[in-house]
């Protein structure tokens, strides 16, 4: 069966690619697209799904804002499975800084050149400060095209989406953001900030060895 996976908001798969997935799984990346003026985020969402094969049984798998968009594609496209690393499974479980981003409408009122890489930079700095088990952050932080990036943070502060149950949801004990104490996840990784997958991919190599079983 085939496993498609989408990683985080501005990362390619270099952050998941010690995981080891169970090989009797064929693992397919979906690369992030840059969306179209103004694209609303249904027709991104269709256009991110246009690479799964719906003639066999498949699976999802998405990390960070990747968890968000495999929800949102397992609507067109029902899955075996779903499962979200280091993501939310609803609007409920937003952090309260993004709950702000929503209410305030800072995120649509930023312009997009403020999505530089000055900007790119001081968020890796800031990162660092809150996972020193990785500070090569930036490493992962691949697709910084300022208007993918300002149209990303919107639609997740804008995100309404109801809880699926069947959606398998991993999460680390250290993650600032998508913090555990608004979730109840299937999986706890111990000493996991949001970077886990890169940084615990051993415990998650386990962990997927379970669920794709």
């Amino acid at each position: 069966m085939k496993i498609y996976v989408v990683s985080g908001l501005g990362a390619d798969f270099k952050v998941l690619e010690k995981i080891q997935f169970p090989e009797q799984h064929e693992i397919v990346f979906i690369d992030w697209l840059i969306p179209q003026q103004n694209e609303e985020f249904p027709q991104y969402v269709s256009r991110m799904a246009e690479k799964i094969d719906v003639s066999e049984p498949f699976c999802l798998l998405g990390y960070s804002f990747g968890g968000i968009m495999v929800q949102e594609i397992n609507k067109l496209k029902p899955a075996q499975k779903i499962v979200i690393l280091g993501s939310i499974k609803s609007d409920k479980e937003k952090p309260r800084l993004i709950r702000a981003g929503k209410i305030t409408k800072i995120p649509k009122m930023l312009p997009v050149n403020f999505f530089n890489e000055r900007t790119t930079n001081i968020y890796g700095v800031i990162r660092k400060f809150f996972d020193s088990q990785n500070p090569r952050v930036l490493e992962y932080f691949r697709v910084r095209d300022p208007y993918y990036l300002k149209w990303s943070v919107e639609k997740i502060s804008d995100w309404k989406f109801d809880e699926i149950p069947n959606v398998i949801q991993i999460l680390g004990d250290r993650d600032i953001v998508f913090p555990i104490r608004n979730s109840k996840p299937d999986y706890i990784v111990k000493g996991g900030t949001h970077l886990f997958p890169a940084t615990k991919f051993r415990e998650v190599s386990k962990i997927l060895g379970e669920v794709f079983n």
